[in-house]
């Protein structure tokens, strides 16, 4: 069983910051890739930021300059660094991963459970 467990959030004024972080645990082989998604009310949930094993990244348009994700490989963690936050980006935040399992090296996908993010303008 493979557990995501997000920390971080919370409320903040426009301008602001603020950092996610997400660890995954339980019987894994490897990581293939984290990422973090969001969902807005009456929105679909989209990609924000994601991180693959090799390190390479990539962002939403909306968030590039702003967001800066990055991964722990040792320690199966993800975190997003949030800068100049907007109102806009008000959203429930998930952590995700791309899990390699057993000795088919099978890919599974795990989500956390949400974390909120509130700006205020």
């Amino acid at each position: 069983q493979v557990q995501l467990v997000e920390s971080g959030g919370g409320l903040v004024q426009a301008g602001g910051s603020l950092r996610l972080s997400c660890a995954a645990s339980g019987s894994m082989f490897s990581i293939k890739a984290m990422g973090w998604y969001r969902q807005a009310p009456g929105k679909q949930r989209e990609l924000v930021a994601g991180i693959i094993s090799g390190g390479r990244t990539n962002y939403a348009d909306s968030v590039k300059g702003r967001f800066t994700i990055s991964r722990d490989n040792a320690k199966n963690t993800v975190d997003l660094q949030m800068n100049s936050l907007k109102p806009e980006d008000t959203a429930v935040y998930y952590c995700n991963a791309i899990i390699l399992l057993g000795h088919l090296l099978n890919e599974y996908q795990y989500w956390g459970q949400g974390t909120q993010v509130t700006v205020s303008s």
